[in-house]
């Protein structure tokens, strides 16, 4: 059992009456009342991170990693809550000083606070973060539109590359190590694009578990389907470099998350508007597909002349059992 049929089998039948909790398909709780919006996330060593060992990048990109979770959908977060688990290895005086010198640098790059949390001893590393912010309005979930344009911000390919390489998975990087491993530390939120958001997209998520395994959790109560084109999907140029030298394709690295960029649809008239507040924000926002009607069209992956298979395409899933 994945994560998805775990919360949709289980858990949304505790929420019925909680309008708020968008039926659990969604990565906020939205309360229009009192404009409340709140995530949660938990990252586990093992799962979420390789190790321990760097402390004071690893702390930031916890942070990073949960206030996108607000800022995909057009919030800008302003207080978060942090527990963590941990004993006498982990937790020392050296390390601790680490992690505070990095949240106070969290902090003051996203203007925002620290409110609580807690602390608990245990011989697995995790921590889980509550972040909190207010609007009046945010961008859901299920709600594309056939013939929109699909689109994403920054580019993938980075930050697994990163992480192969800290898992010391036989991946020998022989140029800008340091670059791939903190792309993978120290993702870019997009955070002054995003309070755009609300004025054109019209549905969101961040990229976390992969590409498709993401595009496929923001449509997926609709009956529609998409088309995305591998091609357009946008690399750095030191993965560029990286994949020629080692006779690598792309589309092995562009699909595995961990990338924490938007992704989000619009409709077409929407692109001038979409190309201007790039400028405007200095983001690069590449459209990557389109949304079809899935009584007429199957979803497919194309890479030129050349349909792939969705199946076989990488990502991150849960499973319980």
């Amino acid at each position: 059992m994945n994560e998805n049929i775990f919360i949709k089998n289980y858990l949304a039948k505790l929420v019925k009456k909680n309008s708020a909790a968008l039926k659990l398909n969604d990565d906020v709780f939205f309360d229009k009342k009192s404009k409340t919006v709140i995530s949660v996330d938990t990252y586990v060593e093992k799962t979420h991170f390789p190790s321990f060992d760097n402390p004071k990048l690893l702390i930031k990109k916890v942070i990073r990693s949960s206030i996108s979770d607000l800022i995909c959908k057009g919030v800008v977060p302003k207080f978060y809550f942090i527990s963590g688990s941990g004993n006498k290895k982990s937790f020392t005086k050296k390390n601790i000083n680490k992690i505070i010198s990095s949240l106070k640098s969290e902090q003051k790059k996203f203007s925002i606070k620290l409110s609580g949390g807690d602390t608990v001893y245990s011989q697995i590393n995790s921590f889980t973060v509550i972040s909190l912010g207010f609007s009046n309005k945010i961008v859901k979930r299920n709600n594309a539109k056939i013939n929109d344009d699909i689109y994403l911000t920054g580019e993938l390919g980075d930050s697994y590359l990163g992480l192969k390489y800290l898992q010391k998975k036989n991946f020998e990087i022989n140029i800008n190590k340091k670059y791939f491993i903190n792309k993978f530390y120290l993702p870019k939120i997009n955070s002054n694009f995003s309070k755009y958001l609300t004025k054109f997209a019209n549905t969101s998520i961040d990229i976390s578990d992969g590409l498709l395994i993401d595009l496929n959790k923001m449509i997926n109560n609709q009956n529609i389907s998409y088309e995305i084109y591998c091609d357009k999907i946008p690399i750095s140029n030191n993965l560029k470099i990286f994949l020629k030298k080692n006779s690598l394709e792309k589309n092995k690295f562009i699909f595995n998350g961990d990338d924490y960029q938007i992704l989000f649809t619009a409709k077409k008239s929407d692109e001038q508007k979409i190309q201007k507040i790039s400028r405007k924000t200095n983001t690069k926002i590449t459209k990557i597909g389109k949304i079809l009607s899935k009584k007429k069209f199957k979803s497919k992956l194309l890479n030129g002349d050349k349909v792939l298979k969705l199946a076989k395409m990488p990502g991150y899933e849960h499973f319980f059992t």
